[in-house]
């Protein structure tokens, strides 16, 4: 340990010398310090949230030289984050890392007024947020145009893409129309004539996709396009009709107590009602008579016939637009 002290000297002569205060140690420095920063270092150094930091960095110096850590200009926090230091190399250790870790790390190595000293970057990322203020902006065709601004968290990293999907209202099932798309505006087509859609956006960054997403608001309907088909007036027809005998009412011959019929037919529009007399005596009420009318074939059916149900029987048809008679005239024989 040696003592050391200095006189200033001018024309006048030589000043009182001062003298160090505390003797000064002479050691011989074998070598200079030198940080060997690591190649992966040069650049950004990228974590995602939560996983373990554990930068090695290796040096040289003897005797063995002090190492200084700080983040941003500041000391480090020992509860945040540890630190080891060897002879050879210096370890900085983030055991499960946060957003608020990332900064400027800087790490100096000094042996007395010799030092050297490197800085790394450290980007802690986590997802991102949803974008904002996702709107449609028109619709068109089979086309809706949608705009959006970035998200109001990036996460601590640049944003890459958006995811865009789609979803049918009656369903609400999300397809995927684009994705990693780089833009805040797109274009969405092929949509279903007649169909309602919602959109609905994710951010993405390095460390991935956003956990929510932005929805739009309001539905975009994709209207049925085309000329509006217009029924042909026609005159409707006039299809009414008198009544008209179609199949004559033949004379008739029957041998008493066998039940017989008379028979004919008859058409007409609308549906003409039927009657039935016998010798000009209306027969409705009489349970003698049996009447039938079975698409446009009529029929009168007498039960066991005696020769007093001989005569002249009349069928008459009447509607809206007319009326029609046809006779005919029944023998009932006795048998011998």
């Amino acid at each position: 340990k040696l003592y050391f002290r200095v006189t200033a000297i001018n024309l006048a002569g030589t000043s009182q010398p001062a003298i160090t205060k505390e003797p000064i140690t002479i050691r011989e420095i074998l070598q200079r310090p030198k940080i060997w920063m690591p190649r992966n270092l040069r650049q950004t150094l990228m974590r995602k949230v939560g996983e373990t930091v554990n930068i090695v960095i290796p040096f040289q110096g003897k005797p063995r030289p002090k190492v200084i850590w700080t983040k941003d200009g500041q000391p480090l926090d020992s509860k945040e984050v540890a630190v080891r230091n060897s002879n050879t190399d210096t370890i900085l250790f983030i055991r499960k890392a946060e957003r608020h870790h990332s900064g400027i790390y800087e790490v100096e190595v000094q042996i007395e007024n010799m030092s050297d000293k490197v800085a790394i970057t450290m980007q802690i990322m986590d997802k991102p947020g949803p974008p904002q203020n996702v709107k449609i902006v028109d619709v068109w065709g089979f086309n809706v145009a949608l705009e959006w601004k970035p998200p109001q968290d990036d996460g601590n990293a640049q944003i890459t893409g958006y995811t865009i999907q789609k979803a049918d209202k009656k369903t609400m099932e999300w397809y995927t129309v684009f994705d990693h798309y780089r833009r805040t505006n797109c274009v969405v087509s092929d949509l279903i004539m007649g169909n309602e859609y919602y959109f609905r956006i994710f951010s993405e960054n390095l460390c991935g996709m956003s956990e929510n997403a932005t929805t739009t608001k309001n539905s975009a309907y994709i209207k049925k396009t085309g000329t509006d088909y217009k029924h042909p007036s026609y005159k409707q027809h006039d299809f009414s009709e008198a009544p008209k005998f179609t199949h004559p009412l033949p004379d008739r011959s029957v041998i008493a107590g066998y039940n017989a019929t008379l028979s004919c037919a008859v058409r007409g529009s609308p549906k003409p009602k039927i009657f039935w007399f016998k010798n000009k005596m209306d027969l409705s009420g009489d349970a003698k008579y049996r009447m039938f009318s079975k698409h446009g074939v009529l029929t009168l059916e007498i039960r066991k016939p005696s020769p007093f149900d001989a005569g002249l029987y009349t069928c008459k048809a009447v509607n809206e637009c007319g009326e029609a008679e046809i006779e005919c005239r029944l023998d009932v024989r006795v048998p011998q």
